[in-house]
């Protein structure tokens, strides 16, 4: 297992990302330029080498469901490729051509499919004909149906 100082080194060979603080002597590394809300890549690296990157859901990464994967056991390349990702992730903003009347449609591997439409100024995501959840920008909508595993038809 890498050292917390390993892991450090590892993440800072990353000029894009930004070192804060956090409590219990852990960190976060943020990536500034992102195209969405989400901005943390490395979140919670504490002393003891425990720590975890956001993947979102969907991708190559068994994460859990807020996106996460622990890089407690992580190795060097394993870790880079992970970051690489990460920020590669968050810096493409979904290409996105509206529908007639403005509405998207997003499915899961398994057929579960969800509605995205602008409304007035928010972004609503409906499950049939019920709201499923509201945000003041495309971008976050479309970030959280990423995470929670949805593709744009």
């Amino acid at each position: 297992m890498l050292t917390f100082e390993q892991k450090q080194a590892i993440i800072e060979t990353f000029p894009e990302l930004t070192k804060k603080s956090i409590s219990l002597k852990r960190l976060n590394y943020h990536f500034e330029e992102s195209q969405y809300d989400k901005t943390i890549v490395v979140q919670q690296l504490h002393p003891n080498g425990n720590g975890y990157v956001f993947v979102g859901d969907g991708g190559p990464y068994e994460a859990d469901d807020r996106g996460l994967v622990n890089i407690r056991e992580a190795s060097e390349d394993e870790m880079k490729e992970m970051i690489r990702y990460s920020i590669a992730l968050l810096s493409t903003r979904e290409s996105v051509e509206e529908e007639a009347g403005g509405e998207q449609i997003w499915t899961t591997k398994d057929g579960a499919e969800l509605k995205l439409l602008q409304e007035d100024e928010l972004w609503n995501i409906y499950h049939g004909l019920n709201l499923e959840d509201s945000f003041e920008s495309q971008e976050a909508a479309i970030l959280y149906l990423k995470e929670e595993g949805f593709r744009r038809n």
